[in-house]
């Protein structure tokens, strides 16, 4: 990374790698769009509240293992993952969510971090239709305090998801 990549990506408040990945793939317009907020918004509720919009519009990063491999779901705020629906997509035996530690060997950042690209590691990646329904989305930036908004169409090209549903239905 060079000097002036790592400033920028202090003064925007991004993480340095992921700062380095918005460059990477075309997305320096985004680097100055990070917010960086003094309490922490690991949660999608916490982010929701500290942007100021709908609980929905973010986008939550969440590694799950599959037989033991490392895959990235991205889903709305307001919604879960369906293990079953999610076992099915990936055509696995086991499906559970990964330990703090696999999450942060995969990707390089930490839970309620986790940006949606530009990871230590290139994982698969499933990205659940709901993200659609909105012209924006917000997603972590690679720490705890920072989030980025971005089209959700933007998202799933720049991760390289394949959408899927696998969003946990309520029963009427």
């Amino acid at each position: 990374m060079t000097t002036t990549a790592a400033t920028d990506a202090d003064s925007s408040g991004a993480h340095p790698r992921f700062a380095e990945a918005l460059r990477t793939l075309g997305l320096d317009h985004l680097v100055g769009r990070v917010r960086r907020f003094p309490d922490a918004t690991r949660t999608a509720a916490e982010a929701a509240a500290a942007v100021g919009c709908e609980l929905s519009q973010i986008c939550k990063s969440l590694i799950f293992a599959a037989d033991e491999e490392p895959v990235l779901v991205l889903m709305d705020g307001a919604s879960r993952v369906d293990l079953d629906l999610l076992r099915d997509e990936l055509g696995a035996g086991k499906v559970t969510r990964a330990k703090a530690e696999v999450v942060r060997e995969t990707t390089g950042y930490a839970i309620g971090g986790v940006p949606p690209f530009g990871h230590r590691t290139r994982t698969r990646v499933l990205a659940d239709r709901a993200l659609l329904e909105h012209d924006l989305v917000w997603a972590a930036a690679g720490t705890p305090h920072t989030v980025f908004p971005i089209a959700p169409g933007d998202l799933v090209t720049h991760a390289r998801a394949t959408l899927v549903d696998v969003r946990e239905r309520t029963t009427p």
